[in-house]
């Protein structure tokens, strides 16, 4: 009898650590399941001009006199296979040739999904970049036989594809060290890249250290695609602009880097200078608190390279 009382027991106690466990776990916060990412959207911009918004960064579709242009190729082969099929539906004729504005993955990995022999354009940095990703092991980059075939050299080039007529500018990095700007000068549209994007703070616009991005040439840039005769600026991440729309960003960023300088020639820090002009928000989002705020180190990792830590790199060298 004593063993059935002690496998009684044993039983008992087992389910009573059960219940405890489970009610611990229910009292856990729980990971919110994995969002799928937003539809791809297709805006006609023009009766020749298409945007598809969603799947990475923004990609402009134009469609020539026999086939199509795409400006950014998508984040992943996924994404790119759903615009290939969102063109398809708009024309059947076939993608011939994909511009690149720079070397990010969420606008270049995409070109895995796309045609053999299909014709890739970047400027000559772009091309260097996505190189030394390849060699770093090919995170960030799709595969070497999808490099850009023809690159860009100088600050503006033009040419006409397809009976497309296309201006292409590279003033200075700005975003990276390989941005290009594409013009369409007919459809008075721009393709900015990510020089522009309306998913961060105006007087906060992203720019790669890592891939020698520059303050003073995204001021450069902005400048040169507000010069151009345009009324539609395709931002690289959000929603389309307006000259008015670039102005203002330039303003607001022109005002803080000046402010950041201003302080240099005080003999302020840089953590003083952190402290005082913080990154603000992204448009709509919660200032952000502890130690994932702006120059906060986040979930454990690095801080985080923010504008101030690269304008005040730019004013202070020597």
């Amino acid at each position: 009898m004593s063993r059935v009382k002690n496998f009684r027991a044993g039983v008992a106690m087992a389910a009573c650590l059960s219940s405890l466990v489970a009610s611990v776990a229910a009292q856990q916060p729980q990971a919110p399941p994995p969002q799928a990412p937003p539809p791809l959207t297709m805006n006609q911009l023009k009766p020749d001009v298409w945007v598809a918004v969603g799947g990475g960064g923004n990609s402009t579709i134009i469609v020539g006199r026999t086939g199509v242009i795409v400006v950014d190729a998508k984040q992943t082969e996924a994404g790119a296979k759903d615009l290939l099929a969102q063109i398809a539906k708009i024309t059947p004729k076939p993608v011939t040739t994909v511009f690149l504005t720079h070397s990010d993955g969420d606008h270049v990995n995409g070109l895995v999904a796309y045609p053999a022999g299909v014709k890739v354009i970047a400027h000559e940095n772009n091309k260097k970049e996505q190189e030394a990703a390849l060699a770093a092991g090919g995170r960030g980059a799709p595969p070497p036989d999808r490099l850009p075939s023809q690159v860009v050299t100088k600050n503006k080039e033009t040419m006409t594809i397809d009976g497309v007529k296309l201006e292409l500018y590279h003033w200075a990095p700005a975003h990276t060290s390989g941005d290009l700007i594409v013009y369409l000068p007919d459809q008075k549209i721009v393709a900015t890249g990510d020089i522009v994007v309306t998913n961060r703070a105006d007087d906060n616009p992203n720019i790669h250290q890592e891939k020698n991005g520059s303050t003073a040439g995204w001021l450069t840039n902005v400048k040169g695609m507000i010069d151009l005769n345009a009324d539609t600026y395709v931002t690289g991440h959000g929603d389309m602009l307006t000259k008015a729309d670039l102005q203002r960003k330039l303003a607001a960023t022109t005002a803080r880097r000046d402010k950041i300088a201003a302080m240099i020639k005080e003999g302020k820090s840089l953590e003083e200078i952190k402290a005082a002009l913080p990154d603000a928000p992204a448009p709509g989002a919660a200032p952000a608190r502890g130690a994932g705020a702006p120059g906060g180190a986040g979930r454990g990792g690095p801080p985080p390279v923010t504008y101030v830590d690269i304008a005040y790199a730019e004013l202070t060298k020597k």
